[in-house]
């Protein structure tokens, strides 16, 4: 597991005027809790967080927050970003017990490549992208790992068929599909598809129009 110092420092002032001046100096504000401790207002460098969290964990990386030169060890529990530019605009911490069972999701990775399915016109398809583990932060799993080399065209992979390291506990229904294989269509078989249903509409209209000439027959036969 991933594990790092970042620094953050105390004393921000509060209110959306300063957040913004807080953030035009390349500084994120945060909030740091947990662990019975009052909530506490904080920034951390951008370019920091950055180089923090770079590493293979992700935003799953345990970080020894500093504060005012009291390590705290954390997680960021909570992210919140710009909804255009997508940059990150405020974190939330909580520090860990690092002893402590907490639950996190963890990235599903797939390997490999099933020959019978790419033979078979078939497509891989990834339902569950992350899964929700439960284990001591220390121990968090950078990515959860299947290979798919072995998948049928009749394969569906569950939750309950993922490998998880010792002392990881899958919290995600175990019955929850991970990974299904869907037959994709070829051009040609659109195409034929296409041309069956504008013959099927034209026929249709051809029935319709017939009938219609026959009424008209009818009410001059009438008169």
């Amino acid at each position: 597991m991933s594990e790092t110092i970042l620094n953050a420092t105390t004393g921000r002032e509060l209110g959306s005027s300063a957040t913004r001046r807080l953030r035009t100096e390349d500084k994120i504000p945060a909030v740091v809790y947990g662990m019975g401790m009052d909530p506490l207002s904080v920034a951390v460098d951008r370019r920091e967080l950055r180089v923090a969290l770079s590493g293979s964990a992700g935003l799953n990386t345990i970080l020894d927050l500093t504060i005012d030169g009291t390590m705290y060890p954390s997680i960021i529990k909570e992210v919140q970003r710009h909804p255009v530019r997508l940059n990150i605009t405020h974190l939330d911490f909580i520090q860990v017990d690092l002893n402590a069972q907490i639950v996190v999701s963890v990235p599903i990775t797939l390997t490999g490549e099933s020959s019978e399915v790419n033979n078979n016109n078939g497509l891989i398809d990834q339902i569950l992208t992350e899964l929700e583990v439960s284990t001591t932060p220390r121990n968090i799993p950078d990515e959860i790992v299947f290979d798919v080399s072995e998948m049928d065209m009749d394969s569906t992979i569950t939750v309950a068929d993922l490998s998880v390291p010792a002392g990881v506990t899958a919290t995600t229904d175990p019955e929850a599909a991970v990974v299904t294989v869907s037959i994709m269509r070829t051009p040609v078989l659109d195409e034929e598809a296409a041309e069956a249903e504008a013959a099927a509409e034209a026929a249709e209209e051809g029935g319709e129009a017939a009938e219609g000439g026959d009424d008209a027959g009818g009410d001059d036969s009438g008169d």
